[in-house]
């Protein structure tokens, strides 16, 4: 089948230059797997002795290429990535993992790799068995075509209803030398925080233990993808992978560094998924407006977060946005099923800076004006004050549109 095109996202962020990162060889290809006239397979290859670090889903039925990847990670080298869309390889029972196998093993041998030096990734429909004949001729092909600047051609064929590529980069010192951090994400619905909610995957040059780079890359989720949601749906296909390829002249990193010694590297990593989880928001399916709310005064600060996705997960705070209306009683309904401590009477409650209701009422000569024109525009701020505690929290959502229903409705069709 083609391709839908879909209307791109008004809160599309434009594709950055990516550089090409020592030693990271990309090639695209198509297989034909479900779409017919795009580009549907994306492959990476790394130097020998490239670290690789992971964060999976915590959905209790992943696709077979999760669980490849968890048992590859333990290696903790990495040779290459193999990804596809349009089919994620998800609940195929012993046919998924066949095609796992294969595919790694047709891939090692273009490369002169170990089979669990190979990582895959797919997305798109659950339940449909992967054309792994299609998928393993499509790999010389593409193995053949290997360059270092085509970082943009694979922002695109890993996409299935996103509507932009998403890349971000970052350059950094490190023990004396500047490195680089770049990397792509895919993500438009099916997307809460449980760890990944979509595909990402980043390379650096950085000479970094395997141990290390995994710290960093969990700290960085836990302050990125873990604090965005679009509908509140984990997927089964979650994966975040960075790969260090060590070409970089930096001073050798011990593989017991504490988190200080690589301190820089860890926050513009952080920086750099941020940027990439906040595009997956900007990019949810129908989405039209970007959505920001900060708890604070919660008892603790996963009390906080907790409270702040009831809200961000809320449908009737989210078609409250999308109509622009300005509800502020959604906001308080969504605190009080959170299931967290909260007091009514305690309870602040404000958007686009004008605080609306404090102390369990509205605030004494309220002027609704501001907040409506809050309301009609791109990027919506919500401000909610327990008063309970220290406890505080940052989420990111966005807007619940007709065009949810549309994508989704079709999503097989």
């Amino acid at each position: 089948m083609a391709a839908k095109a879909l209307p791109v996202s008004p809160l599309l962020v434009p594709m950055p230059e990516v550089p090409p990162i020592a030693g990271v060889a990309i090639g695209i290809g198509a297989a034909g797997i479900r779409y017919a006239t795009r580009e549907d397979v994306t492959m990476m290859t790394f130097p020998a002795g490239t670290t690789v670090a992971g964060v999976f889903t915590k959905n209790l039925c992943p696709g077979a290429p999760v669980d490849w990847c968890r048992a590859a990670l333990k290696g903790g080298k990495a040779r290459a990535l193999v990804v596809t869309a349009g089919n994620s390889n998800v609940f195929t029972g012993k046919a998924g993992k066949q095609t796992c196998v294969d595919t790694a093993a047709a891939m090692s041998g273009l490369l002169g790799c170990k089979p669990r030096e190979v990582f895959l990734c797919s997305t798109g429909v659950i339940g449909e068995k992967l054309p792994t004949e299609k998928l393993t001729a499509a790999l010389p092909a593409v193995f053949a075509g290997l360059d270092a600047n085509r970082w943009p051609e694979a922002a695109r064929a890993i996409m299935t209803t996103d509507t932009f590529p998403k890349a971000s980069v970052r350059k950094v010192m490190l023990g004396g030398a500047e490195v680089t951090i770049a990397g792509i994400a895919k993500g438009s619905g099916m997307i809460a925080p449980d760890m990944a909610t979509m595909l990402c995957f980043i390379a650096t040059d950085a000479k970094l233990p395997a141990p290390v780079l995994q710290a960093a890359l969990k700290a960085g989720v836990d302050t990125s993808f873990n604090r965005t949601t679009v509908d509140s749906d984990t997927s089964t296909s979650d994966t975040v992978l960075v790969f260090a390829t060590g070409q970089a002249k930096h001073a050798k990193i011990a593989a017991d560094a504490p988190a200080s010694a690589v301190k820089a590297f860890r926050a513009a990593l952080a920086d750099l998924l941020l940027d990439l989880a906040l595009q997956v928001v900007r990019d949810g399916e129908g989405a039209q407006k970007l959505i920001r709310i900060d708890v604070t005064g919660a008892v603790t600060a996963k009390s906080a977060h907790r409270i702040a996705m009831s809200i961000a997960n809320s449908p009737l705070v989210k078609t409250a946005i999308a109509g622009e209306d300005a509800n502020w009683g959604r906001i308080v309904m969504a605190v009080g099923k959170a299931g967290e401590p909260a007091d009514r009477d305690r309870l602040s409650v404000g958007v686009g800076g004008t605080w609306m209701a404090r102390e369990g009422e509205i605030v004494a000569g309220y002027d609704e004006a501001p907040v409506v024109a809050h309301m009609r525009g791109r990027e919506i701020d919500i401000a909610v004050d327990i008063g309970l505690g220290n406890g505080k929290s940052t989420v990111w959502t966005c807007d619940l549109t007709h065009g949810y229903i549309d994508i989704n409705g079709s999503y097989r069709s």
